[in-house]
């Protein structure tokens, strides 16, 4: 029998010691299998980043003698004064999809609406029979055990009915695959590290789900332009550390990283924290190896910057959820990795100083902006009671709204002082009221932490109804004030109550805003009080449903709401083009009719 996949393997949160240990084992593994080499150190421990140079005061007299972890500078002028109060611990979030929370429902029961195609054949012995002349056992799972992972998705949302997985090791394989699904009307599901939120690397029914996670090879990297060229199922977090070692840096981070596939990233334009600094993948893949539904190899796998000849037929699969084929390579420009990081978090009292700060902070630290994240109180709540309960706010006093500031340069001395005028001119103009920069690496961890634990914290606040929604930045928040008012008028929102918060954090710098919306359970009544308000809300403030999580199950019927009748009906056509017979992730990204 194929055995669990080592990715999947189920761990509770009180057993952080033993995945620590596990998943580095883990990564060691994948390192090797990679790159076909031994790592020159171990592989990052899930706390958080390993940067190469300490943040700003690294080294000062001030955390002499001390464990500076327990010590980030005050800004000067703020009132924090933490030599003597412990901040968040390092803690080792669970990898996305590592914990199932228990059985869902079918989809296809959650989503009546939802009928399977009658024109899509059902999984033969015959059918079974060709996969396994082409790929060896160990690619193929039928066991119920085995499939369950791929049925279902992290959040305990989305549940699938396929009764087979296949993990080819090759494009040639993939080519194979779904040239023989797509003759025969079988249609399949390509599957990465499945950490999406919309359902869209889950089956709705009886769809053969392709894994990539058999090929993760890097083929080539040039040193001096920075391009990488690597197989789809490459995970995030290792290939960033593979360019680490040789200078250079992924253009992307996620909280996911230790478990999303590179052709995952790009099958969703994944955007996460690092946007703002770097660009969409839109802008920093420079080509794509596609295997399309009818079995032909796209090769499209450039390392060139400029060629304008034809039309840049790699930007149709940057987000197209493998409606269109399955990304098999990528081809991705990676940025030097920066020699001075420095990062600070800033309490403040209303969301305008959040936007006064940011609009601050490109003005006088422009080009070594990196990040620039805020979160609610909410969210700081659910991130105490759920990852690191018994330790305290970085901060003196609990604030409305926090930021988390990130610079990364080449000149330590010249990056240091660009942030503490401009932390100190915040201070002084009462846009901020309190903050604390992170002395050395591992204070940079903990800082990170506290962000990239929110979307954990808040999946163990309940049944969570997720939003990721782009808007001008002048009215981000405005969505969660907005939605708070709803509940609390319909009197379902409070203590015994159908619903238990509203949270909001993300990317101030791209106009992102996570709104989680927190309930006892999934149900059909929450929906309809969530739904279809917020969608009319996104639209009637020119924004987007989905600003990086993708369509999925979730929302292509929702579409409209951000994109007009004439562009869906060209999306159907590209889709009706290149797919004919619809065997490429049925029943997700366009709208059912």
């Amino acid at each position: 029998m194929l055995r669990r996949d080592p990715t999947r393997i189920e761990l509770k949160a009180e057993d952080l010691a033993d995945f620590e240990r596990a998943r580095e084992e883990y990564l060691v593994k994948e390192y090797r299998k990679t790159f076909k080499a031994e790592p020159t150190e171990p592989p990052p421990t899930p706390a958080g980043r390993e940067l190469r140079s300490t943040a700003s005061g690294a080294g000062s007299s001030r955390g002499a003698g001390k464990d500076s972890s327990l010590d980030p500078h005050p800004i000067p002028g703020s009132t924090s004064s933490l030599a003597t109060r412990t901040t968040f611990s390092t803690y080792a979030p669970l990898r996305f999809a590592e914990t199932l929370p228990g059985k869902a429902g079918f989809t296809a029961d959650k989503f009546p609406h939802i009928k399977r195609n009658q024109s899509f054949k059902k999984l033969s012995e015959k059918d079974i029979a060709f996969f396994q002349s082409i790929l060896a056992p160990s690619g193929i799972a039928q066991d119920e055990e085995d499939l369950e992972p791929y049925n279902n998705d992290w959040l305990g949302k989305y549940r699938g009915q396929s009764k087979l997985v296949l993990k080819p090791n090759s494009t040639e394989q993939v080519s194979k695959i779904l040239k023989y699904c797509n003759d025969n009307k079988l249609a399949v599901v390509p599957q990465g590290g499945n950490t999406g939120l919309v359902g869209g690397s889950v089956p709705v029914f009886d769809e053969i789900v392709v894994s990539l996670s058999n090929m993760n090879s890097v083929r080539s990297f040039d040193s001096v332009s920075g391009a990488m060229v690597c197989d789809a199922g490459c995970i995030l977090e290792v290939l960033d550390k593979y360019l680490e070692e040789r200078g250079y840096i992924m253009p992307l981070d996620l909280g996911a990283k230790g478990s999303c596939h590179i052709g995952g990233n790009v099958s969703t334009n994944a955007g996460g924290l690092r946007l703002l600094r770097y660009g969409s993948l839109h802008g920093t893949v420079l080509g794509l190896e596609v295997v399309l539904p009818d079995g032909t190899i796209l090769d499209n796998l450039s390392t060139l910057r400029k060629d304008n000849t034809g039309y840049d037929l790699k930007q149709l699969f940057i987000g197209a959820e493998g409606t269109l084929g399955i990304v098999t390579g990528v081809s991705i420009l990676s940025p030097k990795r920066s020699k001075a990081i420095n990062v600070a978090l800033l309490g403040l009292d209303s969301y305008g100083q959040v936007q006064a700060a940011f609009k601050r902070s490109k003005d006088e630290l422009s080009e070594i902006l990196s990040a620039f994240e805020f979160w609610d109180q909410e969210a700081i709540k659910l991130v105490k009671q759920h990852l690191v309960a018994g330790t305290h706010d970085p901060l003196e006093s609990i604030y409305p709204f926090y930021v988390l500031i990130e610079t990364s340069g080449s000149n330590k001395d010249h990056d240091d002082e660009k942030l503490n005028n401009f932390l100190e001119k915040l201070l002084g103009d009462n846009i901020v009221q309190d903050g604390v920069v992170a002395q050395d690496s591992t204070q940079i961890h903990n800082l990170w932490a506290i962000r990239e634990g929110i979307p954990e914290a808040c999946s163990k606040a309940g049944a969570v109804y997720k939003y990721d929604i782009s808007m001008p930045i002048s009215v981000i928040y405005e969505a969660v004030e907005d939605m708070k008012k709803r509940l609390v008028g319909k009197e379902v929102m409070g203590d015994g109550k159908l619903f238990t918060s509203v949270i909001g954090y993300g990317h101030v710098g791209d106009g992102n805003l996570h709104l989680n919306v927190a309930a006892k359970e999934y149900c059909e009544e929450a929906t309809n009080l969530i739904e279809p308000f917020i969608f009319e809300w996104i639209a009637k403030h020119a924004g987007s449903i989905s600003a990086e999580h993708g369509l999925g199950t979730s929302r292509n019927n929702h579409l409209h709401y951000s994109k007009s009748s004439s562009m869906i009906q060209l999306m159907k056509k590209f889709k009706k083009l290149i797919d004919p017979n619809g065997i490429m992730n049925p029943y997700k990204y366009l709208p059912d009719a």
